[in-house]
């Protein structure tokens, strides 16, 4: 054990679970038609995206027709909010998005300031919840689009969607949720969240990656997104080009067993994680854990150890793969967006380690990676 290093950054990726390994090979090769062919061929791979289409619809309680698949949920970020401002159609001029949300949503809305758009960052509590004095102040009559994730993927902090979801209806805005990090680790229902927009990732939830879907709720029209790519009307005319038919299916037998086994794995993982808090904790009762005083993701563990240098931590956990931050922002140096949005000084917020846990993990590794983890905080903060 102590020469095999210890991965434990399933939110930044998860490995492809065997069973979906096993959906996916017959659609390499046997079964390799395209989807839109009206042969033989074409039916059992169109088919089989069918099913998929259902298998996803279902772990959130959807209609296989408002699921749209794409290469990834960054795609499908950019489908809503391109899409929408971009469109003539739609007149208002203003797009409000939380301060923590991941960088597949905030840099798209940013770079739509250069069409006349103003993007306004609904703040955060100390805690990483919106609340819904602040949603309110920030979404109004002139709001094309307000987005909050449902769960964070640095903290794992769980976001009122429902509720404020609600309020964006109200003023006529249209509601995206990026559910990315929570999809088959918590129960989603989209009715429950009356969300307009839903973000779903393939790989995050021991599928394949190049895939992820788009969630469009059946009472939004179709027409009011002007989609990105054209060439051949697929996906109903949102998303064109060739499906992917061997990630697709893998996609969607990822989310059949994640439905399945939500109950257990979020026990497991969430008593794995538990662990490892309280191990820490009591080992070093300085150590802050982020989004502490709210409702987390059972996998997730963020936190901070003051007086410490920069990424001193970090590079001494040679022998366990955890993230200082989003995976997607490792090549920026810069201290986590999220910790500086819920108020945590620059420094602090350098010295800061993600744990994100998943389905592989097992006990002996959990007992393992709180001895390494003990006894290199406690040597270099000595």
């Amino acid at each position: 054990m102590a020469d095999i290093p210890l991965y434990l950054d399933y939110n930044s990726t998860t490995p492809v679970d065997e069973a979906v390994v096993e959906a996916m090979l017959p659609y390499f090769s046997r079964h390799f038609g395209n989807s839109s062919s009206v042969h033989r061929f074409g039916l059992e791979a169109d088919v089989a995206v069918r099913l998929a289409r259902e298998q996803v619809a279902s772990l959130i309680n959807a209609h296989p027709e408002e699921i749209i698949f794409t290469s990834g949920a960054t795609e499908a970020s950019n489908l809503v909010i391109k899409g929408l401002a971009l469109n003539p159609r739609n007149t208002r001029k203003s797009l409000s998005v939380s301060s923590t949300e991941h960088k597949a949503i905030l840099d798209p809305a940013g770079t739509l300031s250069a069409f006349g758009f103003s993007c306004r960052e609904i703040p955060v509590l100390a805690s990483g919840l919106v609340s819904a004095d602040d949603f309110k102040s920030c979404v109004d009559d002139q709001s094309l689009l307000s987005a909050v994730m449902l769960a964070n993927n640095e903290t794992g902090v769980i976001q009122p969607v429902s509720e404020l979801s609600e309020i964006a209806r109200r003023t006529g805005s249209f509601f995206l949720c990026d559910a990315v990090q929570a999809g088959g680790k918590i129960s989603i229902d989209v009715k429950e969240l009356g969300v307009d927009f839903l973000l779903l990732s393939s790989h995050k939830l021991y599928g394949p990656k190049g895939a992820g879907a788009l969630y469009i709720s059946k009472r939004v029209p179709r027409s009011v997104i002007l989609p990105l790519i054209d060439g051949g009307g697929h996906e109903s005319g949102l998303r064109s080009g060739t499906l992917n038919v061997p990630a697709i299916v893998g996609f969607g037998k990822a989310c059949e067993l994640a439905k399945s086994r939500m109950n257990q794995d979020s026990l497991k993982v969430g008593d794995y994680r538990n662990q490892i808090e309280k191990a820490l904790l009591a080992s070093f009762p300085q150590i802050i854990i982020n989004g502490a005083d709210a409702p987390r993701l059972p996998n997730t563990l963020s936190f901070s150890v003051p007086g410490l240098r920069p990424k001193q931590l970090i590079k001494s956990l040679k022998q366990i793969a955890v993230s200082s931050g989003s995976a997607c922002s490792s090549a920026n140096p810069a201290p986590s967006h999220v910790l500086l949005a819920m108020g945590m000084p620059s420094a602090l917020a350098e010295n800061t380690i993600r744990i994100s846990l998943g389905r592989m993990n097992t006990q002996e590794e959990i007992d393992h990676a709180i001895s390494i983890l003990t006894e290199t905080i406690g040597r270099i903060t000595s």
